[in-house]
């Protein structure tokens, strides 16, 4: 099992990373996601976001849009797999795990560092999903 710490990741790498590795097979477990960072205009980012969750159909059909950070970020993954309904992709989507804060489970284990952003511009996906 591979395990990746999201503080101070951009999200798209991370994703893609994550995606990679279900791909060949791992599992992989996504730790600290609402410290995971999104670069770009905080305006810009904030309002997409909103327009976002407030386009939606019914409230019994969706479209659902989650405000947790887990599931955000598992979303993200899920638009880097290969039809996550079906095959390899669905596959790879079981074995994907994420989790807002380091679970007992995996308290004490080695972590994967990816390369952190030293950008100016960064959003925290927890500051964004309040």
């Amino acid at each position: 099992m591979k395990i990746i710490d999201g503080s101070g990741i951009v999200l798209g790498r991370l994703a893609s990373y994550a995606a990679k590795e279900s791909l060949k097979g791992e599992e992989v477990a996504v730790v600290n996601c609402s410290e995971i960072i999104i670069t770009g205009n905080r305006k810009k980012i904030e309002e997409e976001f909103r327009e976002k969750r407030l386009r939606v159909g019914t409230l019994q059909k969706g479209p659902k849009h989650s405000r947790k950070t887990e599931k955000v970020v598992k979303r993200t993954i899920r638009g880097m797999l290969p039809n996550y309904r079906w095959g390899r992709g669905r596959e790879a989507w079981k074995k994907i795990r994420c989790y807002d804060k380091i679970p007992k489970e995996l308290d004490g284990k080695k972590f994967i560092e990816l390369e952190k952003e030293n950008k100016i511009k960064t959003n925290k996906i927890g500051e964004l999903t309040k």
